[in-house]
């Protein structure tokens, strides 16, 4: 009887485990923060300064590859931030990609892998192939100041 309920427990506790699991792969701005509160409330109350908006111009034009934990709390402040910081300054990138990792830092299609990802989030701003600078985690200055300063890796 025991090893029966010790056997429950187990699968209870896995199957418990299964259902919370994070969300992994490329998700978009639009489903990011319409389906995590915390992404939207954080977005919503945040104000960029003018000297922000000004500074987060240089973007233009500029792919950004940004890898995000749902789970993270640096990611639940610093994607919101981020996305705010473009739209406030009408930014038209290159592209944005999204992409959110579990938290053994990997998604499916292997590109946290590729860009050896260690911390959520690390936002990293490309030229082509041409990796221009890597925010990892929070900025030191300011988002908008530590991604547009290429060489960077912060």
């Amino acid at each position: 009887m025991k090893k029966l309920i010790y056997i429950a427990a187990l699968l209870f506790s896995a199957l418990t485990f299964a259902d919370t699991a994070p969300f992994s792969g490329e998700i978009s701005r639009d489903d990011l923060l319409k389906d995590y509160a915390a992404f939207s409330d954080e977005y919503n109350e945040y104000t960029p300064s003018e000297e922000e908006l000004t500074t987060i111009k240089a973007l233009q034009g500029k792919q950004v590859l940004v890898f995000l934990g749902t789970w993270c709390h640096d990611s639940k402040r610093e994607v919101p931030r981020f996305l705010k910081l473009l739209d406030t300054a009408k930014v038209q990138l290159g592209s944005l990609k999204l992409v959110a990792v579990g938290y053994d830092k990997l998604d499916p299609a292997g590109l946290a892998k590729q860009h050896d990802l260690l911390y959520t989030p690390t936002i990293i701003v490309l030229d082509g192939e041409k990796e221009l600078t890597r925010m990892i985690e929070k900025p030191k200055q300011s988002l908008a100041v530590d991604l547009t300063q290429p060489g960077q890796t912060l």
